[in-house]
C-alpha cells in the first residue's frame, strides 16, 4: 500500500512540474560559461570597432611581458644563490686529520709543519667544498658570487674561490710542493678528510629570488574610473593596447577569482530560479491547461534550455557568436502550436537567460525583443511555406533597422556601425527557415498539430474524405455545413478556426461503416424500421468508436480524434431514447444503451463543434425557415446542451456562448433564406392562317392550333 502511494505521489503532476523546474535550472547553471570572457576583441594597429570606451573602475596599466622579462633577467643576472655551511663537518674532519698526523710516529713531523697542514685544511673548509655536480654548474659562468649562510649570517664568496673535493686536494698539494710534504699527505690519506661542507639551500634561494622579483613593479601607471580610453574608429596605439590588455586582465580576474566564485554561483542560482519561477507563474495563472499537461510543459522548457545552451556554446567561440543563434525560431514554433502571448513570454525568458553571456546585454535584449515581436506579428497563422520565407525577410529587416536605430541613439554617428553584424543577421535569418522542419519533427515527437497540417488534412481529396463524399454524400454535406458554421463561430470568439474546421470534416467518418442507418444518407427505405429502439441507438452511437478506429488507422492527430470522440459528448441518442420512453412509459430505461461514450468537450473548439453539429442537424427538420424559427431552434438546442452539462468542461464563457448562438442564427438565415419566385413569360395566341391552294395537286394545307390537316377537294 505504501509502495503504491509513493508511486502515485512520484507520478503526480506537481512532482513532475517540480522535477522539470529543477532540471531546467540545473542544466542552465551547469552549462553557463564558467570562465570569464572579455567583451571586446582588439588588435594593435587596427581601428577600434566599438563605441566610446571609458574605464569602468580604477585599474593599473601593466607593463608588457617583454619589459617585465627583461627586468627579471637583469635581476637574476646579479643574483647570488644561497648555500648552507656545515661547521660540524669541518670540525670533525680537522680533528680526525690531526689525530692521524699524531698517530704516524714513524714519520718525523715538526710542530710548525703540523700546524701549517692543519691550518691549510681549515682554510680549505672555510672556502667551502662543493659536490662535483654543483661545482661544475657554478663554473658555467651563470653566477659570479654565491652566498654562504652560516649561523643566519650570509657572506659572499666568489665562484672562482669555490672548490670540489678534488680541487681542494690539488690546492693543498700545490700549497706544499716539496716531495717531503707530498709524502706525508699521502701517508695520511688526505682525501679521506676532504668532505662536502656547503650544500645548495633551495628553499632560502627561492625565497630570496621571489622577494627580488616581487620588487619589480608590474605596472607603470593607473587609469581612473570614468577616464576615456578609446572611441570607435581610432587606431589602437601601443599605449592604448597596453591599457586595453590591462583592463582585460583585471576584468577576468574579477570574474574568475576564487574568492567570488561561490557568490557568483549563488547569484546564478537566484537569477535563473527567478526567471523560470515567473515562467511557471505565467503558465499557472493564464495557461493552466498548458501548465498541467506535462508533455507541453516539458516541450517549452526543452526549447528554452536548448536554445540557451546553443547560445552559451556559440558565445564561447566568437565574441558576437550569440547573434548567430536564431532566437526568433522560438516564437515561430510556439505561436504555431499554441498562442502569441505564450510565444512572447517564452521568447522573453530565453532572451533574458542568454543576455548574461552577450557582449552588450542591453543591445542584445532590445534587438531580440524587436525580432521576436516581428516574428509573432508576421506569422500568427503558419499555413504556407511562403509565409515562413516572408517572416525570415521581415526578421532580417527588423534586425537591421533596430541595430541602426540603437547605434544612432547611443553613438549618434553612422560611421560607428559594425557591418559584420549585418552578416550575422543574414546567417541568423537563414537558420530560421529550418523552423519548417523542426515544426514537423515536434509534431511527430510531441503529438502537436500545426496549421500547416490542418490545412493539409482539410483537403477534401484526402482518401478518407473522398470516400466519405462517395459513400455518405449526405454526411459529407452535413460535415461541410458544420465546418463553415463552426469556423465562423470560432473566429468570432478568438478560437482556432482552422482546427475546428478540420475537426468538423472528420467528426462523422465513423458513419462510413453503416451509411444507410443515418437519415442524411437514406433514400426511401429506413433500415431502423425492423429494429428495436435499443438496437438502433447502439448502431447510431457506435459511429463514434468506429470513427476513432478509422482515425487510428489513418494516423490522424490526437487533436482531430478529440473532435470525433466529443462531438456528442456524454449525451443521449434522444430520438430513440424519447421514442422508447414514450412507447414504454412503465418500463425502466437502461440509459447506458442510449448514451454516447464521450467524453464531453473540453476545449473551446470541441464545444463549438458539438453545438454546430446539433444545430445544423436539427435545422433540416424545420418546416419553415424564418428568423424567428431559426432563432428559437438555436437557442433551444444550445440551452439544452448547457442544461445537460455537456459544455461544463469547456472554457467557454456565457459571452462566448451568446456570440456563438448569434453567429449560428445569422449563418443559418443566410443558408436557408427564402428565394423570390420568378414570374413565367406569357406567350400570346397565334391567329389561324389559311394557306393558298396548290394548283398542281389540288390539295389545300390548313394549319390550325399547331396541327396540320390535308383535305382533298375531289372527295367532297
Amino acid at each position: 500500500m505504501d509502495k503504491n502511494r509513493i508511486q502515485k505521489f512520484l507520478s503526480s503532476t506537481r512532482v513532475l512540474q517540480f522535477v522539470f523546474f529543477v532540471a531546467a535550472v540545473a542544466l542552465v547553471i551547469y552549462f553557463f560559461p564558467r570562465e570569464g570572457k572579455f567583451r571586446y576583441t582588439f588588435q594593435e594597429g587596427k581601428p577600434w570597432k566599438y563605441g566610446l570606451l571609458t574605464a569602468p573602475f580604477d585599474f593599473p596599466i601593466y607593463k608588457d611581458e617583454a619589459v617585465i622579462q627583461q627586468e627579471q633577467d637583469s635581476i637574476l643576472r646579479n643574483f647570488q644563490p644561497i648555500f648552507s655551511y656545515n661547521k660540524s663537518i669541518e670540525t670533525k674532519a680537522v680533528s680526525d686529520f690531526e689525530k692521524t698526523l699524531n698517530s704516524h710516529t714513524e714519520i718525523s713531523i715538526s710542530p710548525t709543519f703540523r700546524n701549517n697542514l692543519i691550518q691549510a685544511l681549515h682554510e680549505t673548509y672555510r672556502k667551502g667544498i662543493l659536490s662535483s655536480e654543483a661545482y661544475t654548474q657554478l663554473q658555467s659562468g651563470k653566477y659570479k658570487d654565491i652566498r654562504i649562510l652560516e649561523n643566519n649570517i650570509a657572506r659572499e664568496v666568489p665562484v672562482a674561490e669555490l672548490q670540489s673535493a678534488r680541487k681542494a686536494y690539488e690546492n693543498i698539494l700545490a700549497r706544499f710542493p716539496d716531495y717531503y710534504s707530498h709524502h706525508i699527505l699521502q701517508q695520511c690519506n688526505l682525501n679521506d678528510f676532504l668532505h662536502i661542507n656547503i650544500t645548495f639551500d633551495s628553499i632560502a634561494t627561492d625565497r630570496l629570488k621571489d622577494n627580488l622579483l616581487q620588487r619589480i613593479a608590474l605596472s607603470d601607471g593607473i587609469v581612473q574610473a570614468g577616464e576615456r580610453i578609446v572611441d570607435r574608429g581610432e587606431i589602437i596605439t601601443p599605449q592604448t593596447y597596453r591599457i586595453l590588455k590591462s583592463l582585460e586582465t583585471v576584468s577576468l580576474k574579477k570574474s574568475t577569482g576564487n574568492d567570488h566564485r561561490g557568490y557568483t554561483l549563488l547569484g546564478q542560482i537566484i537569477v535563473f530560479t527567478c526567471l523560470f519561477a515567473f515562467f511557471y507563474l505565467f503558465l499557472a495563472l493564464f495557461r493552466p491547461q498548458t501548465f498541467n499537461e506535462m508533455r507541453t510543459l516539458g516541450f517549452m522548457l526543452m526549447l528554452i534550455v536548448g536554445i540557451s545552451l546553443i547560445a552559451f556554446l556559440l558565445s564561447e567561440f566568437r565574441l558576437q557568436g550569440i547573434y548567430l543563434v536564431p532566437f526568433a525560431i522560438i516564437p515561430i514554433i510556439i505561436v504555431t502550436f499554441f498562442d502569441s502571448r505564450t510565444a512572447l513570454y517564452v521568447h522573453l525568458i530565453t532572451v533574458l537567460i542568454c543576455a548574461f553571456t552577450a557582449p552588450f546585454a542591453l543591445e542584445f535584449i532590445f534587438l531580440q525583443l524587436i525580432v521576436g515581436m516581428t516574428a509573432i506579428d508576421s506569422l500568427s497563422d503558419l499555413s504556407r511555406r511562403s509565409q515562413l520565407m516572408r517572416c525570415a525577410v521581415l526578421v532580417f529587416l527588423a534586425y537591421c533597422f533596430a541595430y541602426v536605430g540603437y547605434t544612432l541613439l547611443t553613438e549618434g554617428d553612422l560611421s560607428k556601425l559594425n557591418y559584420t553584424m549585418f552578416i550575422y543577421f543574414g546567417i541568423n535569418c537563414i537558420f530560421l527557415l529550418f523552423a519548417y522542419l523542426l515544426i514537423y519533427i515536434f509534431e511527430k515527437v510531441f503529438g502537436f498539430i500545426s496549421t500547416v497540417t490542418l490545412v493539409e488534412l482539410s483537403d477534401v481529396n484526402n482518401p478518407i474524405l473522398r470516400q466519405l463524399s462517395e459513400e455518405c454524400p449526405g454526411t459529407f454535406q452535413h460535415s461541410l455545413q458544420i465546418s463553415n458554421l463552426a469556423a465562423e463561430a470560432a473566429n468570432k470568439i478568438g478560437a482556432k478556426a482552422q482546427l475546428v474546421r478540420t475537426g468538423a470534416l472528420y467528426h462523422d467518418i465513423g458513419k462510413l461503416k453503416n451509411p444507410a442507418f443515418f437519415t442524411e444518407n437514406q433514400s426511401g427505405f429506413n433500415p431502423h424500421t425492423p429494429l428495436s429502439f435499443e438496437q438502433s441507438a447502439q448502431i447510431v452511437i457506435s459511429h463514434v468508436n468506429d470513427g476513432l478506429k478509422m482515425a487510428d488507422k489513418q494516423r490522424l492527430p490526437q487533436a482531430i480524434k478529440d473532435f470525433i470522440a466529443t462531438h456528442h459528448g456524454r449525451g443521449k441518442a434522444k430520438f430513440f431514447y424519447n421514442s422508447y420512453c414514450n412507447k414504454y412509459p412503465d418500463r425502466p430505461v437502461d440509459e447506458a444503451k442510449f448514451t454516447y461514450p464521450g467524453p464531453n468537450p473540453f476545449t473551446k473548439e470541441t464545444g463549438i463543434l458539438m453545438m454546430a453539429d446539433a444545430v445544423e442537424a436539427a435545422s433540416r427538420s424545420l418546416k419553415e425557415y424564418t428568423a424567428e424559427s431559426i432563432s428559437q431552434l438555436v437557442n433551444r438546442i444550445v440551452d439544452s446542451q448547457i442544461a445537460d452539462g455537456l459544455l461544463r468542461d469547456t472554457p467557454l464563457s456565457f459571452r462566448d456562448v451568446e456570440t456563438i448562438k448569434a453567429t449560428f442564427i445569422e449563418k443559418l438565415k443566410t443558408i436557408y433564406h427564402t428565394r423570390i419566385s420568378y414570374p413565367e413569360l406569357n406567350k400570346p395566341e397565334k391567329p389561324k392562317e389559311v394557306q393558298p391552294v396548290n394548283n398542281e395537286t389540288g390539295n389545300e394545307l390548313v394549319k390550325e392550333n399547331g396541327t396540320t390537316t390535308e383535305e382533298n377537294p375531289a372527295s367532297k
